[in-house]
């Protein structure tokens, strides 16, 4: 069997695998939202099939440039100055996209944030 056949055959399965799920709608385009009875999700049961699907959270404190010399160059306890200042908020992000702005807290000797402004970004 050929390497081919076996890439066939393996596309083949995945076919009949997506094929045979009753309840997946067709998205036309891979942005578009599948639409429950002609209108989007309002309530959290209709959403509850997204529930499970795990995000990446990162919450950054700042940024800063610097050059492979000098990165090389840190040692213990050395301080790295960031773009942001004392108080300032801090960019929350879902998946690499800009969600909130928050504030660092601490709960039972963790660091948290909590969120002070949504960001909504417009899809273009």
């Amino acid at each position: 069997m050929s390497d081919e056949d076996t890439e066939d055959q393996i596309v083949g399965a995945a076919d009949d695998t997506f094929s045979s799920a009753p309840d997946m709608p067709e998205m036309e385009d891979e942005f578009d939202m599948p639409e429950a009875g002609g209108r989007p999700p309002t309530n959290a049961k209709e959403l509850e099939a997204v529930y499970d699907i795990p995000v990446q959270v990162s919450a950054i404190l700042g940024k800063a440039n610097m050059q492979v010399s000098q990165l090389l160059k840190l040692g213990r306890g050395a301080v790295i100055e960031l773009d942001r200042k004392v108080g300032e908020a801090i960019d929350i992000y879902v998946n690499n996209r800009l969600v909130a702005r928050g504030e660092v807290v601490v709960v039972e000797n963790r660091l948290g944030v909590t969120m002070t402004e949504i960001i909504k970004m417009d899809r273009n």
